[in-house]
């Protein structure tokens, strides 16, 4: 179900459920999670998947018949993709096919996102009456505003691969988003680890006294050789 490595000090975490389009359960979550503690020693981590038709339909919906309230308010999902967007580490999603659903939020929370041209994405919940609760509502707001957030959500339009270049969503197409991901994840590699990861958090959150800090502690580091 997941399957990692690690090569030149590049992780590269996949998706390997192909027969459900790469769906997640409970099991797979858990694996994840596993592997997203095991490779938080990188300072860059791809997430892809096998095969070329999904990079993740989300949520296996054969399992939602029995869930509960309770259900919901520890989502697994959630919790695990909160953790991928606050790590240190730096993550790419490299999507050969479609991310759907839970799928496209998994994408949303990592940093960049390499695509293939087919690619399309989609949060199609409100259809299923449900909604995009493992960060699709919040981080899709976040990155286009409200307005085309609703498009999407409400609306339930797709979102093709230039469209989300358009947006800001995607960063790069390229007809092998793994290998354009990993030359990227070669160049990023070779940057200072703290300054990738005091980027990272204020970028996230930005905040003016956050960079004076972050910057204090990378002067005494780079100038004056203390560890801090």
């Amino acid at each position: 179900m997941i399957r990692y490595n690690s090569f030149d000090g590049i992780a590269t975490i996949f998706l390997d459920r192909p027969q459900k389009a790469h769906a997640y359960n409970s099991q797979m979550l858990a694996l994840l999670e596993k592997a997203i503690h095991e490779t938080a020693d990188h300072s860059v981590c791809i997430i892809t998947s096998t095969g070329d038709r999904h990079f993740c339909a989300g949520a296996d919906t054969s399992t939602f018949e029995n869930r509960k309230a309770e259900d919901a308010l520890r989502l697994h999902s959630q919790r695990i993709f909160a953790l991928l967007s606050k790590n240190a580490t730096v993550y790419i999603a490299a999507m050969k096919g479609a991310a759907i659903a839970g799928g496209f939020e998994l994408a949303l929370a990592c940093d960049l996102r390499v695509v293939h041209p087919r690619v399309y994405a989609s949060l199609p919940e409100v259809g299923l009456g449900l909604i995009p609760a493992a960060g699709g509502c919040t981080r899709l707001v976040s990155f286009v505003g409200p307005s085309i957030a609703k498009a999407v959500i409400l609306g339930g339009e797709s979102i093709a691969a230039e469209q989300g270049m358009n947006w800001g969503l995607f960063h790069r197409i390229s007809e092998d988003p793994v290998a354009e991901a990993k030359k990227w994840a070669a160049d990023i590699a070779k940057k200072n680890p703290l300054a990738l990861q005091l980027a990272k958090q204020i970028l996230d959150a930005p905040c003016l006294e956050k960079e004076r800090l972050a910057e204090a502690i990378l002067y005494e580091r780079k100038f004056h050789g203390k560890k801090i």
